[in-house]
């Protein structure tokens, strides 16, 4: 695995890697906007980052539910907030290599 250029790689890897944590980061702050927003104006309420794991709760006239607004404000943002410190973080510590 001796390469001819072992720094020119490290960099092509962090650079690969530091895309994927901005892609995240990007994705993670679009969803706490969203939760934000459903909660504050109920915008949004069928999202597919709002789905559940298994299957979808249906209504009596057969429609799907929303997410439960406290589902959301006390799992779904708390999770999502602290995934992206941890995305923060990680690029943080990419960058000071």
């Amino acid at each position: 695995m001796n390469s001819k250029y072992p720094a020119e790689s490290r960099k092509r890897k962090a650079t690969s890697s530091r895309k994927a944590i901005e892609e995240r980061i990007r994705w993670l702050e679009e969803a706490i906007r969203k939760a934000r927003a459903y909660l504050e104006r109920g915008e949004e309420p069928h999202w597919s980052g709002f789905r559940p794991l298994f299957t979808r709760k249906t209504g009596q006239n057969g429609e799907a539910c929303t997410p439960h607004k406290d589902w959301v404000r006390n799992v779904f943002l708390p999770r999502c907030e602290q995934s992206l410190q941890g995305a923060e973080n990680a690029l943080e510590r990419i960058e000071n290599r």
